[in-house]
Formats: structure tokens, sequence, C-alpha cells
């Protein structure tokens, strides 16, 4: 059996010689200095497979385009702490509330479990292809003054996005922790939660916690309350805080489940303002999907309601099963995202967690370029 992968043709892939193609008129448009290939996951338990493959596809792909374009490239991974620990519901009101990993673990434990499960990898993929890297926790993001600030500005916009950020409801959901000491619960859709801008720099929120009932919390650029914002508000000011800084280009990584979602962010950042040359450039990665087409889901698997793939070994569910060393999980994830890189069609398409399991285990004939 051939290693490559027999992979149909698409509008996209037939408009490409190389899957980086995509990128090419951005980075004409506008050359930049440098450019920097943003990677986020929830810190939920250990990675799953497709998890790796995007980590290790964003590696991939920056060395392509430094070699490429002859432009600094980095990998900067967002360690998204703010996933939800545990969920509860407010049995008079009937509304849910969760506490967050950064709530519930401290930020010691954090750094532990960043450390633990994802650092290895980093490294190995980063002394592989001679490329830096960095490791961003979205409690260190949201605490940042430039990030904070852009939420501040963008408050008085918020009406014209708010829509396409929640379209079912209309309200996007932010989520400020109960500030009582060993509390950290917040409302999960944030019903009873509003916000006033109260001075140029400064927001005051009102929510009504799980235990303690109604309380407030300041918010400024530099100071005041955990800022948890929900996936696609979150996305919407992130972005809006990467267009600012001049001459790098920040190439937002996703898997194949993102390209659905994008479509909403996208129309929420011209919603406030942005045009559509401002848009941040994305690159989607092949998705791993199980028989039916679905998302492999870990979550799903281990509670029950779906099975384990025929042809997926138990590795793929949690990558610290991998029977080998970290760095030959990593020469492996690179060989393999060099087969997925070869043709456009192989890189713009998806996999079922079989046929991952039977790419990443077969030879290459070739290596991925490195330094």
């Amino acid at each position: 059996m051939t290693t490559h992968p027999v992979s149909p043709n698409t509008v996209l892939a037939n408009a490409l010689h190389h899957a980086e193609d995509v990128l090419t008129p951005r980075i004409l448009a506008s050359p930049p200095e440098r450019i920097v290939l943003v990677v986020g996951t929830q810190i939920n338990g250990a990675p799953h497979i497709g998890t790796s493959l995007v980590q290790s596809l964003a590696f991939a792909m920056a060395a392509r385009l430094r070699d490429r374009f002859g432009l600094p490239t980095e990998v900067l991974f967002s360690a998204l702490d703010n996933a939800p620990y545990e969920l509860a519901t407010d049995p008079a009101s009937g509304h849910r509330y969760q506490r967050a990993y950064a709530q519930t673990l401290g930020e010691q434990a954090l750094r532990d479990l960043v450390t633990a499960l994802y650092q290895p990898l980093f490294t190995a993929l980063s002394r592989r292809l001679g490329l830096p890297h960095r490791i961003e926790t979205y409690t260190q993001q949201q605490a940042g003054e430039h990030y904070r600030r852009t939420w501040l500005r963008l408050l008085p916009r918020i009406d014209a996005a708010r829509w396409w950020l929640a379209p079912s409801t209309g309200t996007p959901h932010l989520r400020v922790p109960c500030p009582h000491p060993d509390c950290g619960w917040a409302e999960k859709h944030a019903e009873r939660t509003r916000v006033n801008l109260t001075g140029p720099e400064s927001a005051q929120v009102s929510a009504v916690c799980l235990h303690h009932g109604p309380y407030e919390a300041t918010i400024t650029p530099t100071a005041g309350a955990y800022l948890d914002l929900a996936t696609l508000y979150r996305n919407l000011v992130k972005e809006l805080a990467l267009t600012s800084p001049q001459g790098t280009l920040h190439v937002m990584v996703k898997g194949g489940d993102w390209v659905f979602g994008s479509h909403l962010v996208d129309e929420a950042l011209q919603a406030v303002g942005l045009t559509r040359t401002q848009l941040p450039a994305r690159l989607f990665c092949p998705q791993v999907v199980t028989d039916t087409g679905a998302k492999l889901s870990k979550s799903l698997i281990r509670e029950g309601r779906a099975p384990l793939p025929k042809g997926a070994a138990p590795w793929m569910l949690d990558t610290r099963q991998w029977p080998g060393t970290v760095t030959e999980y990593a020469d492996q994830l690179l060989a393999m995202a060099e087969t997925l890189l070869s043709d456009p069609r192989h890189f713009f398409r998806s996999y079922s967690a079989a046929e991952i399991g039977r790419l990443i285990t077969a030879p290459s004939p070739r290596s991925v370029p490195s330094r």
C-alpha cells in the first residue's frame, strides 16, 4: 500500500501548486517583516491526535513559509485555560454555571499542566525545525494591557457584532468569575451578566454568583477582574488585537471544524469596522473524523456516547500513551505533515482516524526540511 493517501481534487486544491500558496496573496499584498502562526487549544485534559496534528502542521507550515519567503517565523501556542473544569445548575433559576481550569487549579498547577502535556512536544518540534515558539495561557492573554484595552475600545461597537457572535440569542457570553475567595463560579451563558462603560478606560460588570448572589467587578487596561469571553467573542477580541502590530503577519491555524465558525468571526470583525483586507489570515488544517464523518471527539468516547472508531488506537485519544518517546512522536508527526503538505489535495480534506493511524506509522521516503 502506498504511503501517500489517494485524495480527490477540489476547487481550492486545483488552484494551488503548494498548500502554503493559500497564504501568498496576504504576504504579497502587505509584505511583513515576520510571520507568527497562532494555534490555540483548550487544555481540558491530555491532547488527542487531532490536537497534535494541528500543532505539528503549524510548525511544518512555519518552516515552509520561512524557507520560501526568507522571513523569520515562529509559532505561538495559546493554552486556553478558561475551558470549563466543572459545571453546575442553579436550582432556583435553572441557569448553568461553570468554573474554569484557571479558577479551579490556580496559576502554578496550570503551568505544571501545560509543561507536562504540551511543552515536550513543542520543544521537540521546535528543535527539529529550528523554529522558535512561545506559549501563552489565556489567563496571561486576558491580563495583558493590549488585550484588555482592545476589549474596552470594542464595547461601544459590540451591538453591531452581537448577533454574529451569538446568532441564537444576541448575547455574547461575557463571564467574570465571582471574586469571593475559593469561589470562581460564573454564569455560563451570561443571562444576568451586564457590562457598562464607566469611563474611557474602565468598565463595570454586574453578575450573579451561584453561591454568593449579586456581585460587581471593575475592568481596566492594567487591573481588575478576570475577563473570560466565550469562544467566538474571545476570537473577535484576540484577532482585533493582533491587527495592530506593524510588520507582523499573524496566521490563525485551526482545525477544519473551525471553517464554519470563522465565518461568524469574520462577519463580526467587519461589523465593528474592519475591512476585508484587514481580516486575519487563516489556515484550516485537516480534520480527523470517525467512520460516520463526525469529528473525532475524546469527550464523546469517554462518556460512552460514541465508540472508538475502527482502526483507531487508544493513544489517539491520549497521546501520552504513544508507544515511544516524545522525539519519535514529533518525528512521525512531521513525516506525516510532509505527506499532507506534499500536495494541496492531501491538505485541504479530512481523514479518518484509521487513515491517520496508517499515515503516522508509515515510513516516509523524505524528511521534513530542518535547520
